[in-house]
């Protein structure tokens, strides 16, 4: 294993959780970080987007509670990619989690699947 991947996570979320017990049994190196204690700032949010090559929506937690709060479904489309970075970076409760930053790749949410490129680059 080459380097180490940045782990993203809310320990209380279950399915992060999971996540972290996968890299574990998959011996995977990470540095774990608790996205309420440390938020993405919008620059790294924007760096993670363009290694990621998804489109930024999947980068918000549709299914949190401030994301239905802010009624952010009707609201995203208005907005520029610029707003919506600093969106993010005001709350780690926006961001959709876990997320993996790998050298030469971005996961964000988990699943077992995707995953398993990890295996290969961190």
């Amino acid at each position: 294993m080459s380097k180490e991947c940045l782990f993203i996570w809310y320990p209380k979320c279950t399915t992060c959780q999971k996540a972290k017990k996968w890299l574990d049994d998959n011996e995977i190196l990470y540095e774990m970080r608790n996205i309420k204690e440390q938020n993405p700032t919008a620059s790294e949010l924007r760096q993670w987007w363009e290694k990621s090559n998804l489109p930024l929506r999947k980068f918000f937690n549709t299914s949190g509670l401030l994301y239905k709060s802010l009624g952010l479904k009707d609201k995203l489309s208005g907005m520029s990619e610029e707003e919506q970075f600093s969106l993010l970076a005001t709350d780690g409760m926006l961001v959709k989690r876990p997320l993996v930053i790998a050298q030469d790749n971005v996961l964000v949410g988990f699943k077992e699947a995707e995953w398993e490129i990890l295996t290969a680059r961190c």
